[in-house]
């Protein structure tokens, strides 16, 4: 286990490189790790400093070196960037050329017309906010959060073309748009000479939307996906086999994704018998649901969240596993569809 002194100077495992697979993404130049840390959640203001700063040191040192954040990811907005930024000024700033960090701006984030959508206003002034709060130079890649029907895509797109070439981010991504919006998305960036690099949507056992389209848009055109929410909030871990915790995000009226309501007495069959599975495989549930989701050919990397380190170490391990039989992949689709 790889453990750190609160208050130590810290210096990066030498063999963060090890153990660590990476993929191509798309048809692009940049390998991204196949486990990627989301600052999400537990990175506010309102959590543990020495705790988040164990949890990135503990996510590089493991060999994730790409790092997802936005303008409103907290609590409050804002917050998580802030909170990386004193993490990157105080440990990782030596290693800015081995991190892939990313941020995005799309949904509410300050009062007025002005603070919300896909607007060149926006967007452009959510990056500079973004970089300020971080304290970095530049993004790696800079990502429109979600489609806003309310502003011309052309408008959008070609203010993440102005992102990039005026140096504020090396690529470009969008999460959470249709295969329609995303396919349009790439012949206006492809038209500009600034391709989408990376696309990011949910993706889990449960929730399979992309495989309607969206992956035939990203595969047609080489783009790579980086998913999000891989263990349904936690609904594919063992946290809910018996019953929920009263300190869960069930529990959270904050979680937007997961309620009691859908921690149903049917799904919870399946999910026991996704554990039995994982079990038999050598694996945690989330540990296969994590492999589960880069089994996708599409997938380029998996984003997990985490409110401990030995859960970033936990989901490390999947990388061990990652290949499933015929006869496991069967047995998930039989169950998922039971």
């Amino acid at each position: 286990m790889i453990t750190h002194q609160p208050n130590s100077i810290y210096a990066a495992n030498i063999d963060r490189y090890k153990n660590m697979p990476y993929l191509r993404c798309g048809n692009s130049g940049i390998k991204l790790p196949r486990l990627s840390l989301g600052l999400w959640q537990n990175f506010g203001s309102c959590n543990a400093y020495e705790n988040a700063r164990g949890m990135i040191q503990t996510a590089f040192d493991s060999g994730i070196n790409h790092f997802d954040l936005a303008n409103n990811y907290g609590p409050p907005y804002g917050a998580a960037e802030s909170t990386f930024g004193q993490v990157f000024k105080q440990d990782l700033s030596p290693y800015r050329d081995e991190l892939f960090i990313s941020s995005k701006a799309g949904y509410d984030m300050w009062p007025g017309p002005f603070g919300d959508g896909g607007s060149r206003k926006y967007l452009v002034s959510s990056c500079d906010q973004s970089l300020k709060r971080t304290g970095l130079d530049y993004f790696d890649v800079f990502y429109h959060h979600r489609m806003d029907i309310e502003t011309p895509l052309e408008e959008t797109m070609q203010a993440l073309d102005y992102i990039v070439r005026s140096g504020r981010a090396l690529y470009v991504g969008i999460s959470n748009y249709q295969p329609a919006q995303t396919k349009k998305a790439i012949e206006i960036l492809n038209s500009l000479s600034t391709p989408l690099l990376i696309h990011q949507p949910r993706y889990n056992m449960f929730d399979r939307w992309i495989e309607n389209g969206l992956t035939d848009v990203l595969k047609e055109n080489g783009i790579g996906s980086i998913v999000f929410s891989p263990l349904a909030q936690g609904l594919l871990t063992n946290k809910y086999l018996n019953d929920i915790p009263k300190n869960s995000r069930a529990h959270s009226k904050d979680i937007i994704h997961l309620s009691e309501e859908h921690i149903t007495a049917e799904k919870m069959t399946k999910v026991r018998a996704l554990n039995e599975l994982a079990i038999l495989r050598g694996q945690s549930l989330a540990q296969m649901a994590i492999a589960w989701t880069l089994n996708n050919d599409t997938v380029t990397t998996c984003l997990i969240g985490a409110s401990s380190k030995e859960q970033i170490i936990d989901s490390v391990k999947a990388m061990s596993k990652l290949d499933f039989t015929m006869d496991e992949l069967t047995a998930i689709e039989g169950i998922i569809k039971e």
